[in-house]
């Protein structure tokens, strides 16, 4: 598979001033000399060259293009890969990408690129993964942390916990190779634990940067609780800026949960307004109480709203519900 030279559009196909099909492989300079009149064998790595894009068998000149040529294994599948960049059209581009397919390229599979960039050792698996965030971020917050793992950070860190871990499971086994000999000790019992408590903390640290980043990239989970007609609906409203739920001085309108996404300062959070809690004996209410809980339990953040109406509910057991919640 690694041998095949794939092709592919790397732009969204649209009727856009620019698009950009790449080429990678062992053929892929071979292949766009084929198709243009530049002699793109003999141009320099890491240049962009003007060029006529034309098609072999007819002679059609397609468009006039820019061809950018990276020769391995500086590049990014640490193959030979060229981009060509043409003129946005639906057309144009499928046309370029069939062309070079019929002259001896294979279409890529989704993410090929970049799992070529992986298995030739140009990216480990944390920032190919990396790569696919960075693509779908939406906020700052996801960008900023999508760029620290391609740049390596992450990488660095598991690198130095590896690092730990030989060090300890070394000392462990040559403790355990000459146990019979009482008189010889290669680890301090002391220098052993404050390693595995290193170790621990690291692991726990890294455990915590996954369960924020996951927030982030789905969005801060935040629900609004309270009684009935406490301002639930108009606080959401407030902060879309919208009508997007219902208002009314009429207890129990919001029967179901209203979610919706709002980004402050470049973090994306999903605001949720739930149903009133009360006792009531409306079981269409009472589902939506019920779906007021799972959100509680979905949640990150509770905004829990609260006015000088005695409540109808019982207050310790939210307050159970609420433990480990930032409130």
């Amino acid at each position: 598979m690694l041998k095949d030279t794939i092709a592919a559009i790397s732009t969204a196909l649209s009727e856009g001033a620019i698009s950009i099909v790449r080429v990678s492989g062992d053929d892929a300079i071979e292949i766009a000399n084929k198709c243009t009149t530049l002699d793109s064998t003999k141009c320099k790595s890491h240049t962009i060259n003007y060029t006529s894009l034309i098609d072999p068998y007819t002679n059609e000149v397609i468009d006039e293009v820019l061809i950018s040529v990276f020769k391995a294994p500086k590049t990014y599948t640490k193959e030979d890969l060229v981009e060509i960049n043409c003129h946005g059209g639906i057309y144009i581009t499928r046309k370029i990408l069939s062309i070079l397919l019929s002259n001896g390229a294979r279409l890529a599979n989704p993410g090929e690129f970049t799992q070529r960039a992986y298995l030739n050792g140009k990216i480990d698996l944390s920032q190919a993964e990396a790569v696919a965030d960075l693509i779908s971020s939406n906020t700052e917050a996801t960008h900023n942390i999508a760029i620290s793992q391609l740049k390596g950070h992450f990488s660095s860190e598991l690198h130095i916990l590896r690092d730990q871990l030989l060090h300890l499971t070394t000392l462990l086994e040559l403790e355990l190779d000459f146990s019979d000999h009482e008189e010889l000790e290669f680890a301090d019992r002391g220098e052993l634990l404050e390693i595995a408590r290193k170790i621990d903390k690291k692991i726990t640290s890294l455990a915590q940067s996954f369960e924020t980043g996951e927030a982030l990239k789905k969005g801060v989970l935040v629900a609004i609780i309270g009684n009935t007609n406490v301002g639930k609906s108009t606080l959401l409203n407030k902060l879309l800026k919208e009508d997007r739920a219902i208002v009314s001085d009429i207890h129990g309108t919001t029967r179901d949960t209203i979610e919706d996404t709002v980004v402050i300062k470049g973090v994306q959070f999903r605001f949720i307004d739930t149903a009133g809690i009360r006792q009531t004996e409306d079981k269409i209410e009472q589902i939506g109480i019920e779906r007021t809980y799972m959100s509680i339990e979905r949640a990150k953040i509770i905004i829990w709203i609260v006015d000088k109406t005695p409540s109808s509910f019982d207050i310790e057991d939210i307050k159970n519900r609420l433990k480990n919640k930032k409130l």
